[in-house]
């Protein structure tokens, strides 16, 4: 029975189900990318920037159709899938537009006399293991400067995604890049680890959950290959000094509920000054209850259903967890009795220690809000998590604002907005949030070897 399907979350029916790779076709894709990356990397940059340009029109060209193919597979409402091929078209146009550049040699002052500078070369074929929250942005940034470097991809995706992968292989393919160059694996577990250990294959890029991530960086660390995970967050939405309490409630119901709550730089914990708090609770329950899960092909459809059946069993046991353990349900706290994956957006209160909301990350949506009674307590809280993915922060004050972003151990701190993601801004974490950047130039110095090449004085 194949794991490769796509079982539609907004009505628990199962549309359509592909063949999973055998070994025979494993071992060949490798080959095809191994084989590829000697012809892809003396390629000239004028060859990969044509390339990406390309990638980036047709991926414009089909935006409806590439949006509703994953309204189908995960559940995200059609308006938010189109905004993900946005995003997505211009970090192909971005990595064209300043790729070259980033690939300009670097010269270095030679003590000795003569010349040295350090060329960014590509590595060979890497190995992508994504993610079905955002199917095309997560793929995109990975494969986006990795092909600009002259590395080859090889791409394993979620099950749950197998049309919206194979879309991607079709642009490729039609966009003209060479026969391996980039890769569709409909692989297992076990194939995958054999692809880590195959020396073929020179690093592994992850975003996924923690498990899956401490899983891949072993295999790969057992044979000295390169890794960049970007794994789970808890990230903390700071209410210090808000200039416009409306505008900030905005943020954190966007940066909450967007994409139902699925994302890992999401807005999963509230952290809010006493002095604003109850302002604060009361506006923000009151525009959460606002949020009505709807059909995701309906354009002004803001929430749909979560994922899958397994995500609202995961959901629903954390909260009924703290809410045995003395949570309070401010708003939502149940399943939707309809077929398929749906869940009440949901705001927790009175989460403490010792409870799966606090000690977990809560992938779907629920809000959980602290209260806190100084910038101090604020930090300290928002620190207490094993994650470091990302943080925002809401205070008038811009200098307050960026001392306090000095104190958080996080990858990345968004000041007075909800976070996000560009194509021109790195992403990534610390502690148990991940290893490594994407996107920005800090994308193209993960799988890059920098060779210095000296030539002697004469």
């Amino acid at each position: 029975m194949t794991t490769y399907k796509i079982v539609n979350p907004a009505t628990g029916k199962t549309e359509q189900e592909f063949p999973e790779a055998t070994d025979a076709e494993i071992q060949a894709a490798v080959d095809r990318a191994h084989l590829a990356f000697g012809g892809w990397r003396a390629s000239p940059q004028e060859d990969r920037v044509a390339l990406l340009n390309r990638v980036a029109e047709l991926y414009a060209e089909r935006k409806d159709e590439l949006a509703a193919i994953i309204t189908r597979e995960m559940g995200k409402p059609v308006a938010q899938a189109r905004g993900e091929i946005d995003i997505v078209v211009s970090i192909y146009r971005y990595y064209a537009d300043n790729g070259p550049k980033f690939l300009v040699d670097e010269e270095l002052e030679v003590a000795g006399g003569g010349s040295a500078v350090v060329r960014k070369e590509g590595i060979g074929a890497l190995l992508g293991i994504m993610p079905w929250n955002f199917p095309y942005y997560q793929v995109a940034r990975f494969a986006a400067p990795n092909l600009m470097l002259g590395n080859t991809i090889l791409l394993k995706h979620a099950p749950q995604c197998p049309e919206s992968a194979l879309a991607m292989e079709r642009i490729f393919a039609e966009a003209g890049a060479p026969d391996g160059t980039y890769v569709n694996l409909f692989a297992t577990n076990e194939q995958v680890s054999t692809i880590i250990a195959d020396p073929r294959v020179q690093g592994v890029s992850l975003t996924g959950s923690e498990r899956a991530g401490s899983a891949v960086a072993e295999q790969a660390g057992r044979h000295l290959k390169k890794v960049v995970l970007e794994l789970g967050g808890s990230d903390p939405f700071l209410v210090l000094q808000p200039e416009d309490l409306d505008k900030t409630v905005k943020y954190a119901v966007t940066g909450r509920f967007g994409n139902a709550g699925q994302a890992c730089n999401a807005a999963k914990r509230i952290i809010v000054l006493d002095e604003h708090y109850d302002a604060f609770v009361d506006k923000f329950t009151a525009a959460v209850g606002t949020v009505v899960p709807g059909d995701p092909s309906d354009p002004s459809t803001f929430m749909g259903p979560l994922s899958s059946a397994g995500a609202v069993e995961t959901l629903a046991a954390q909260i009924e967890d703290a809410v045995a353990k003395g949570a309070t349900v401010l708003a939502g706290g149940r399943r939707i009795d309809r077929e398929g994956a749906w869940y009440e957006p949901t705001v927790l209160t009175g989460v403490e220690p010792g409870m799966r909301a606090f000690e977990e990350e809560l992938f779907g949506p629920a809000a959980v809000i602290y209260r806190v009674s100084s910038e101090d307590e604020a930090v300290e809280l928002a620190n207490n998590t094993p994650y470091g993915l990302g943080a925002a922060i809401q205070c008038a004050d811009e200098d307050r604002a960026l001392e306090i972003a000095s104190r958080l151990d996080t990858g990345m701190v968004y000041i007075n907005q909800a976070e996000g993601s560009a194509a021109e801004l790195p992403f990534g974490g610390v502690k148990r949030s991940g290893i490594g950047r994407e996107l920005g130039k800090y994308g193209m110095e993960e799988f890059v070897n920098k060779k210095l090449v000296r030539v002697k004085r004469r």
